[in-house]
C-alpha cells in the first residue's frame, strides 16, 4: 500500500484573532495577490504565491469579516462590525473611502468593471456603491429576507448573489429592476458561495453540503455530502475536475468534481476553518482558520524548503515592506503613520 504524501503548507503568521475571509486577485502583471480579513480588525495583504505579508491596513474599530480586490489589485475593500465598509488604495494602502451603514457589514464584493461595491449585512440590505460618486447615497436593492452573509456579481455585473445567515438558500436578483429573479434552494443557511472564474459555477457550502449550480440556467449540477459541517469550498478554476472544502473538523480535503471521491485530506490547522480559497492558477490554495493563521497549499508535490513563511504580526505602527520579495507595484505600500497607535475597539464580534 502507498503511503500518502504529506503536504507541507505555507504557514502565514500576523493575525492576533481568527481569519474569517479570504480572496485572492486575478493574476495582474505584478502577479496575484492575497487580502485576509480577521475579527483582529486588520485586514493583511500578501504576496498570493509565497505567501509573504505585504501590509496591513489599518482603521477599522471592530472585526472585519469580508474582504476583497478589484480587478486589477488596485484597490481592496473590506466589511466590518464597527458599521462601515471602507475602501483602500492597494498601492499606498491609504484609506480612500468609508461607507456608513446602520448595523455589522458581513458582506462585500467589487463589481467586474471595479465601478461598484456591493455591501450586505446585518440590516437585511443589499447597498451598491457607485466608487466614481463615492459622496452620492448607495442604490438599495429590495430587502433582503434575511442578515446578509455573502454577496457576489455574475453576468458582467446584471446579476447579484447573496444568502442569508439565519435562513437556507441563495438569492439571484436583477440589477436593472432590483428584484429577485430566482433562488436556489438549500436545507441549511449557505456560509459560502463563490461563482467560479469562468463564470459557469456557482459553488455553496451549506451545513454538510458542497453544491454546484449552473450559473446560467440555475440547475443544480452536483451534491455531494461532505463529513463534517462545511463552512467554505472553492472550485479549481483552470480545469474545474476538483474542489476542496473546510470546515468544523480543521481539515481542508480535496475532491474529485466528477465523482465526489475524497482525493487528499490536509491536516494543520488548530481550529475550525472558516474560509478556503483556490489561487487564480490553480495550482495553490489558502485556507484561513479560527487559530489565527493562513495556510497555502500547492496542489502538486511540495518543493518548499521551509514549512513557514517569513510574516510580521502586524502590530508596529508602521508598516515594513518584505524587499526584494514584492513587485515594484507593492513596493510603495505604507499604511500608517508612524506612531499610530494600535487601540481598538471590539465590537460585534457575534
Amino acid at each position: 500500500m502507498d503511503k500518502k504524501r504529506v503536504a507541507v503548507p505555507l504557514v502565514c503568521h500576523g493575525h492576533s484573532r481568527p481569519v474569517v475571509d479570504l480572496f485572492y486577485s486575478p493574476i495582474t502583471a505584478d502577479g496575484f495577490f492575497l487580502i485576509s480579513a480577521s475579527k483582529d480588525s486588520s485586514p493583511m495583504l500578501r504576496n498570493g504565491e509565497t505567501g509573504d505579508w505585504i501590509g496591513t491596513f489599518e482603521g477599522h474599530k471592530g472585526a472585519v469579516w469580508s474582504c476583497c480586490l478589484d480587478t486589477n489589485a488596485l484597490r481592496a475593500a473590506s466589511g466590518s462590525a464597527d458599521f462601515t465598509a471602507k475602501i483602500w488604495d492597494a498601492i499606498t494602502g491609504n484609506e480612500l473611502h468609508s461607507f456608513e451603514h446602520k448595523h455589522i457589514v458581513r458582506a462585500c464584493a467589487f463589481s467586474e468593471d471595479t465601478c461598484f461595491l456591493l455591501t450586505g449585512g446585518v440590516e437585511k440590505l443589499l447597498r451598491v456603491y457607485d466608487l466614481n460618486r463615492p459622496e452620492a447615497p448607495p442604490r438599495e436593492v429590495d430587502k433582503s429576507p434575511g442578515s446578509v452573509r455573502t454577496v457576489a456579481w455574475l453576468h458582467s455585473d446584471q446579476t447579484i448573489l447573496s444568502s442569508c445567515t439565519d435562513m437556507g438558500g441563495v438569492r439571484l436578483w436583477d440589477v436593472r429592476t432590483g428584484n429577485v429573479v430566482r433562488s436556489l434552494e438549500t436545507k441549511s443557511p449557505v456560509t459560502s458561495a463563490e461563482v467560479s472564474q469562468d463564470g459557469r459555477y456557482i459553488t455553496t457550502a451549506d451545513g454538510f453540503t458542497v453544491k454546484f449550480w449552473d450559473a446560467n440556467h440555475f440547475g443544480l449540477v452536483k451534491s455531494y455530502n461532505m463529513p463534517c459541517t462545511v463552512e467554505s469550498a472553492s472550485l479549481e478554476p483552470k480545469f474545474g475536475y476538483k474542489f476542496i472544502a473546510g470546515g468544523e473538523d480543521m481539515w481542508i480535503r480535496v475532491f474529485d468534481f466528477h465523482t465526489g471521491e475524497e482525493i487528499a485530506c490536509n491536516k494543520g490547522h488548530h481550529g475550525p476553518v472558516h474560509c478556503v480559497r483556490f489561487s487564480p492558477g490553480g495550482d495553490s490554495y489558502a485556507s484561513g482558520s479560527e487559530d489565527g493563521t493562513i495556510r497555502i497549499w500547492q496542489t502538486g508535490p511540495a518543493t518548499h524548503d521551509d514549512t513557514e513563511t517569513t510574516s510580521t504580526n502586524g502590530m508596529t505602527g508602521k508598516v515594513n515592506l518584505i524587499a526584494d520579495e514584492v513587485s515594484g507595484k507593492i513596493e510603495r505600500f505604507n499604511i500608517a503613520d508612524e506612531g499610530k497607535t494600535r487601540e481598538k475597539e471590539e465590537v460585534g464580534n457575534e
